[in-house]
């Protein structure tokens, strides 16, 4: 599928109404000096909800993929994304849709002193270190399948999970890696997760101000905030496991010399 990329100038965000945390990580630049291309690869929120305006926007970059890492729980709970016309979507989940259920349930529904039990003391952000590393260990064959993909023929792509932070955030990383992008220019573009119009909007039963207090949003703001030991944690990972990033590419990843370069050509300015 050939298409026409539009021009999207560098500085421009664009206010989305139903679907948080997009951006072009454009402009981001590589060990060797050259930057990620802008219009090549975004990340999102998922697309769900997204309004006729939204998808007219996101129509408009010409994408070739979107990349959506949900599982059946996650669509179940927020919907099917919205069909963009002359986009494939694929679908590759990144967790089990049984892992956690109950402990996501008891997030959505737990009242405060259920939640000091499973998230206080660290306990949510020892959690999220945890899926991580996990995601890195052992969703190769996904994210190998991901990058196979972009090489071939799949850019414009835009990569989301729901809120776009974790699994959307560890996949735009491990691409960005492959390329060669600075490991501190990704941790930037991971932060900006943060950012109070980015942020997913947490989902609770009881949304009064007692079920939405001050305790009960920070015993959940270590499950939704991107913070940068996350990111240390698939880094550490990958040293721990494959000895450093190029045998985690090469072997993990089974990226070849010749895909890498590919992507480079694909992702990269000249």
């Amino acid at each position: 599928m050939t298409q026409q990329l539009p021009h999207v100038p560098p500085t421009t965000e664009p206010e989305l109404t139903g679907v948080r945390n997009f951006r072009d990580v454009g402009g981001l630049p590589t060990t060797d000096g050259r930057r990620v291309r802008h219009g090549r690869l975004f990340r999102s929120g998922h697309l769900a909800h997204a309004t006729e305006q939204d998808a007219a926007f996101l129509s408009s970059l010409g994408l070739h993929t979107v990349f959506d890492f949900r599982n059946a729980a996650d669509q179940r709970l927020e919907g099917p994304d919205v069909e963009l016309p002359g986009v494939r979507n694929v679908n590759i989940p990144l967790t089990d849709p049984a892992d956690g259920a109950e402990f996501w349930t008891m997030v959505r529904d737990g009242d405060i002193r259920q939640l000091r039990d499973l998230l206080g003391d660290g306990k949510a952000a020892g959690r999220m270190t945890v899926a991580y590393r996990e995601i890195i260990r052992t969703r190769t064959a996904e994210h190998s399948r991901v990058l196979h993909a972009i090489a071939e023929d799949s850019v414009p792509a835009l990569m989301h999970c729901a809120a776009g932070k974790d699994r959307a955030g560890l996949s735009i990383a491990v691409v960005l890696l492959a390329v060669g992008v600075e490991r501190d220019a990704i941790e930037e573009d991971y932060l900006k997760s943060n950012d109070p119009h980015r942020r997913y909007k947490v989902h609770r039963s009881d949304n009064s101000p007692a079920g939405m207090g001050p305790e009960v949003m920070e015993l959940l703001s270590p499950l939704f905030e991107a913070r940068a030991d996350y990111l240390a944690t698939a880094y550490a990972t990958i040293e721990e496991v494959w000895g450093g990033t190029e045998r985690y590419l090469t072997e993990g990843l089974r990226l070849s010399g010749a895909t890498r370069e590919r992507l480079r050509e694909r992702l990269l300015q000249d």
